[in-house]
């Protein structure tokens, strides 16, 4: 039965995407649930599985193409599979009994080289199987994947196998013992060759290089938003300075029994994010956006953190921040920045958002004027902490300050509601007490 492999459906605000990887070839046989491409959409890539067993006889679009929700990819014929299975054949010799193929040449007595397909069809095929996240985990660390014991649906192997099966590998590398030293395999950091690195790296040889690269979906992506914010918002930025002690000295109190808890750690965002929380609440038009002439006034406090991924810049969002405790603000966000890592974030994950906060700080920038991520109404920036002599009673005192930026869109937003919400995030952070008391 010849079956159609069709691009997933997407999300309404993804027009279209990119056929970034074909995992298997026209002619090879493919199992349930086997990737057999990744897409790459503006915001994540996707693994498109296979939807039965069988041998894909024809691949309809190429890597690079450009396609949309639904459309056909690829064919497999699932008869191919049963008859090859009848007849005893090898995986890569299902291709013959396809009937979209050419005539084969008469069967032969199989030879000793005949069986060494089979053993290479089966890790092609567990590669195949494999997300994007697992597969760069794979490569970096130079494992074979037919070696490793999935446990996901049909065996297939996830992260956590990857990660426990170097954890078992690691003890016997380092005891068994060898004249000569072994490379170290490729750092966990490393870019994933299906996907173009954030930073290209040119030969220091003196000479006038120069690479030209694609921008990838999600960049191509960014810069069109960014410029859209730019084109149609009328954006200023109102500035401000936090006094951090406060929160420093909660964070050094609680830590150790706060991570015992919850088996989290105690961050900087959590508070921020209440903060912003509370903010938003006072000062409505920073939490709302423009919808034609229409102003949409949210009832709900989903707060967008902005991560850097090895792709570029995403917002995951932190849905009902309101209701969140401090120890669920920081699991989520801890998981963002993992999945942001490995590439695993989902659609859900991006979609929506109220508000956003973007910390510059972490890569030691002091001041910045963050662009709105649209159609939200505002972004808050932080950035680094820095000791400043400051004037306290009357008296200058060295103290942890942090400057704040609170970008908006004056449109909706006036320069009096942004400059005191402002304010009630500083004084929320100067005393911490304020985000229990909400006053």
């Amino acid at each position: 039965m010849r079956i159609e492999v069709k691009v997933p459906v997407l999300p309404e605000s993804v027009a279209e995407a990119t056929l970034l990887t074909w995992h298997k070839k026209s002619g090879e046989a493919v199992r349930r649930d086997e990737n057999l491409v990744d897409i790459e959409t503006d915001k994540v890539v996707l693994d498109v599985p296979a939807p039965q067993d069988g041998v894909l006889i024809e691949l309809v679009r190429n890597e690079g193409d450009t396609v949309t929700a639904q459309e056909l990819i690829g064919y497999i014929d699932t008869a191919a599979a049963a008859q090859a299975e009848d007849s005893g054949a090898q995986p890569s010799e299902r291709a013959a009994a396809t009937p979209d193929a050419q005539p084969a040449e008469p069967a032969a007595a199989p030879s000793p080289p005949a069986a060494q397909p089979a053993a290479e069809t089966k890790g092609g095929a567990a590669a195949a199987s494999l997300g994007p996240a697992v597969r760069r985990l794979i490569e970096e660390n130079k494992l074979d994947p037919a070696a490793i014991k999935g446990s996901g649906k049909g065996g297939r192997i996830l992260k956590e196998d990857v990660l426990a099966h170097l954890k078992q590998a690691k003890p016997a590398a380092e005891a068994k013992p060898g004249p000569s030293p072994v490379p170290a395999p490729a750092p966990a950091s490393s870019p994933a060759p299906a996907q173009a690195p954030s930073v290209i790296e040119l030969p220091r040889s003196g000479e006038r290089l120069e690479r030209r690269v694609p921008m990838t979906r999600l960049r191509q992506r960014i810069a069109e938003r960014l410029k859209e914010a730019q084109n149609t918002a009328a954006i200023l930025t109102t500035f401000n300075e936090v006094d951090m002690k406060p929160v420093m000295d909660l964070r050094a109190r609680y830590k150790a029994v706060f991570e015992k808890e919850h088996g989290v750690k105690l961050g900087f965002m959590s508070f921020f994010v209440k903060a912003s929380v509370e903010a938003l609440k006072r000062f409505p038009a920073v939490n709302a956006s423009i919808d034609g002439t229409d102003i949409l006034y949210h009832g709900y406090y989903d707060i967008g953190i902005a991560v850097s991924a090895p792709r570029g810049l995403v917002v995951p969002i932190l849905r009902d921040a309101d209701q969140l405790t401090f120890a669920e603000i920081e699991k989520g966000i801890a998981d963002f920045g993992a999945k942001a890592k490995d590439g695993t974030l989902s659609m859900d994950d991006l979609m929506g958002g109220t508000f956003s906060i973007s910390n510059g700080g972490i890569f030691g920038s002091l001041n910045s004027t963050p662009i709105l991520n649209p159609p939200q109404s505002a972004i808050l920036g932080m950035h680094k902490i820095q000791q400043r002599p400051v004037v306290v009673d009357d008296e200058i005192v060295v103290r942890p300050m942090m400057y704040l930026a609170l970008s908006y869109d004056h449109r909706i937003v006036d320069g009096r509601e942004a400059v005191q919400s402002l304010v009630c995030i500083k004084d929320c952070l100067e005393d911490p007490a304020r985000l229990l008391l909400s006053v």
